[in-house]
């Protein structure tokens, strides 16, 4: 299982990724309401890595900036995925 540690941006003007081999910053359109902006951050780490919503859960953070996540069926960062999200 993998672990990360995320920061997100909710309320950002376009959708993108950063990782910088320790932390991923994650810039999500929706706002932190109602969960949509932690609905948001699954989806946009699930389509990084290439894993279905459903493996990528969030452990801590749920109404902070920072996070903590994991991944099911994952040990590392993939290769392509940290070329992706630079």
């Amino acid at each position: 299982m993998l672990r990360l540690t995320v920061r997100t941006h909710p309320r950002s003007s376009r959708g993108r990724l950063r990782w910088d081999g320790h932390t991923l910053d994650v810039w999500v359109t929706a706002p932190p309401l109602d969960g949509a902006a932690n609905l948001a951050l699954i989806r946009a780490i699930a389509a990084w890595l290439d894993v279905p919503p459903s493996a990528v859960r969030l452990v801590a953070g749920h109404r902070n900036r920072i996070k903590v996540v994991e991944v099911e069926g994952l040990a590392t960062v993939p290769p392509a995925a940290e070329r992706d999200g630079a």
